[in-house]
């Protein structure tokens, strides 16, 4: 699916009879990802420059996406988590529907929020995009459009008929695209159980420094309250990779302060140390124990936060030293960079 995007995406930019793009999902869903397990088996089989390959390949179209000369609409109808929102989130229109699920939920297969979600998680009000990445809430429709993930919000039964509309306007301008889309939104707010309701209680735990603090925040707050929230998120917590929870606040973190193509740049980085294992096996187990044994009973290591030094995550996040090499697919195109730079 990635290499044919490629090749679309490349040909689509140059042609000059291409005005706009519209992506959709071909099921029930718009895309979970689900790419990770195809990379776990090549790990396992001694293939892992393959699982690599694949990722530079990856997060060289979402950063296509993200410079897209191209006017770009996602139509985000049904399940959209991890390599989903890599085809989709770096694009000028996202479109949910009421049947939309989003998610993040790398750090519970040992992995982290990759696809560039450093870059558009830090950009979230607050603390917000440290909860999401951290603990893999799901969020629907009316509460990506409320935090700004998504641009617009169209029931399902209509998405036809905006495909109609899209498809005769003759005309990619931004404004024009926009204002037709506006003609079949709808106006939704967060449901009573929406997480975004608890945007204070999440900027309270969740804008620690370290992993640490924000349970050790978290465990107060239960201690002091009869919110189930906090109990709730400390569960959560702590059935992640305690590795992949430290790397994933720091990715987020320094996506803050970075383009879009420096945060595909060190998740690069990031994804080739989780596949080649070169501090710990929690890709491969949380894999196993998620997608391939499904016992939901994965064994990190190291097994705890404490255990996790300051060293091992700043070696994670350092230039490669041991003869890994940064993708060639990745090799910086200084155009597509200065527009990604003048995004932020």
């Amino acid at each position: 699916m990635i290499d044919r995007l490629l090749e679309l995406y490349m040909k689509w930019e140059k042609d000059e009879r291409v005005r706009m793009v519209i992506i959709a999902g071909a099921g029930r869903g718009f895309c979970a990802g689900g790419d990770v397990a195809v990379v776990y088996l090549l790990g396992k089989s001694g293939d892992k420059d393959r699982g690599n390959t694949f990722f530079g390949k990856e997060f060289r179209l979402n950063y296509i996406l993200g410079t897209y000369e191209k006017t770009h609409v996602a139509l985000l109808d049904g399940v959209v988590m991890g390599g989903g929102n890599g085809v989709s989130m770096h694009g000028k229109f996202r479109i949910a529907t009421e049947n939309t699920k989003f998610a993040m939920p790398e750090t519970a297969i040992g992995l982290h929020p990759d696809i560039g979600a450093s870059y558009f998680l830090s950009r979230l009000p607050g603390h917000l995009g440290e909860y999401l990445g951290l603990t893999g809430t799901r969020l629907d429709g009316a509460d990506l459009l409320s935090c700004g993930l998504v641009t617009h919000f169209v029931p399902s039964k209509r998405l036809d008929d905006l495909v109609d509309r899209l498809g005769n306007l003759n005309s990619g301008d931004p404004d024009v695209v926009s204002s037709a889309i506006d003609e079949f939104c709808d106006v939704v707010c967060p449901g009573d159980k929406s997480p975004l309701h608890r945007r204070d209680a999440i900027d309270r735990c969740f804008g620690h420094d370290t992993v640490e603090e924000i349970v050790q925040a978290l465990e107060i707050q239960a201690g002091r309250s009869e919110d189930e929230w906090y109990t709730n998120t400390l569960a959560l917590l702590k059935k992640m990779s305690p590795i992949s929870l430290k790397v994933a606040l720091r990715s987020i973190r320094e996506g803050r302060q970075q383009s879009l193509f420096q945060c595909l740049e060190s998740d690069y980085r990031l994804v080739v140390h989780a596949v080649n294992a070169t501090h710990s096996t929690d890709f491969y187990e949380g894999c196993r124990a998620l997608l391939v044994d499904k016992d939901n009973k994965p064994k990190w290591s190291p097994p705890t936060l404490a255990e996790v030094t300051k060293e091992m995550v700043d070696d994670i996040f350092g230039p490669f030293h041991r003869g890994e090499k940064v993708s060639e697919l990745l090799v910086q195109d200084r155009e597509r960079n200065s527009r990604s730079l003048s995004r932020l």
